[in-house]
C-alpha cells in the first residue's frame, strides 16, 4: 500500500511547471473590468512592509465558478478539495492555431488525442493547448481584434465540451486565452460567451488564462490549483502548478 509519504516522495522528485502568468497593473485582461491596483499601506520605514492590492476575481490565471455566469450555480468555496488536484491531459493544436487564430477545439480532436494516448478517464482536468501563452503580457495580442473590433482567438467547440463533460466526465477545463469561445464566436453571437456559459451550467469550473502548457506532456502529470478561501466567490487568480515525472 501506497502512503502519504511514499506519494510526496514521488512528487518531490517531479518536475514542476508554473502554470500561472505573473501578473500586475499592466495584465491583459477583459477590458470591462478595472486593472489591479497596488499600494503600499505600511513600509519597513514603519517596521514592516504591508500591501494593498485590488483585483477582480477573473484577473490573469484565474479559475471561474458556476456562479460566474450560471444562476445558482456553485460558489468557489462550493467546489470541492479534491476536485483541486487532478490528472492533466494536454490536447495541442498550436500549429493548427498558428495557422488559424480562430480555431476550434472539436471532437474529433479529443478522439484524435485518445487514438494517441488512450482514453481520457473520469476525473480529469482537459487544457486546450494553442501557445496563446507566449502572446502575454502584449493586452492587443492576446485580444487579437481585426478590422470590425471582433477577436480573432481560438476556442473550444460546444462538440468537444459536449464530449468530454457527458461522456468522458472531466472535472474541469482550461485554456490560455481570455475566453472559452472562440472570438468570431462570440462575435458572432453578439459578444455573448455561449460555451462558456454552458461550460459552468454542467456544474464544473474552469483555469482560464493558463500558462506554458507547451512544457507540459499530453498525459502522466497532475495539475495543482490553489487560490484563497474566499467566502461566496465568483472566481480568484490561482496559482495552477504542474507535476511532471521526469
Amino acid at each position: 500500500m501506497t502512503t502519504l509519504r511514499d506519494a510526496y516522495k514521488i512528487f518531490k522528485e517531479a518536475k514542476l511547471v508554473n502554470l500561472t502568468h505573473q501578473m500586475n497593473e499592466d495584465s491583459p485582461h477583459f477590458p470591462a473590468l478595472p486593472a489591479l491596483e497596488k499600494k503600499d499601506l505600511f513600509t519597513l520605514k514603519d517596521g514592516f512592509h504591508v500591501q494593498q492590492f485590488s483585483v477582480v476575481g477573473q484577473y490573469g490565471t484565474h479559475i471561474d465558478a458556476p456562479i460566474h455566469f450560471v444562476e445558482g450555480g456553485k460558489w468557489l468555496d462550493e467546489l470541492a478539495l479534491e476536485d483541486l488536484l487532478l490528472p492533466l491531459f494536454v490536447i495541442d493544436k498550436s500549429e493548427a492555431v498558428a495557422t488559424d487564430p480562430n480555431y476550434e477545439l472539436s471532437k474529433q480532436d479529443v478522439l484524435d488525442f485518445e487514438a494517441v494516448h488512450g482514453q481520457i478517464p473520469a476525473g480529469s482536468f482537459v487544457a486546450f493547448r494553442s501557445d496563446w501563452h507566449k502572446r502575454w503580457p502584449d493586452q492587443d495580442a492576446m485580444r487579437n481584434l481585426d478590422d470590425k473590433g471582433a477577436q480573432q482567438t481560438p476556442g473550444w467547440s460546444r462538440e468537444a465540451l459536449e464530449f468530454l463533460i457527458h461522456e468522458r466526465h472531466v472535472k474541469a477545463l482550461g485554456h490560455e486565452t481570455l475566453d472559452t469561445d472562440s472570438g468570431q464566436t462570440a462575435y458572432a453571437n453578439g459578444g455573448s460567451l455561449h460555451q462558456e456559459y454552458y461550460l459552468l451550467e454542467q456544474g464544473i469550473y474552469q483555469v482560464e488564462v493558463l500558462a506554458n502548457l507547451d512544457q507540459v506532456p499530453a498525459t502522466g502529470s497532475i495539475i495543482s490549483i490553489a487560490y484563497p478561501n474566499w467566502d461566496k466567490a465568483t472566481g480568484s487568480p490561482v496559482r495552477a502548478v504542474a507535476y511532471v515525472s521526469e
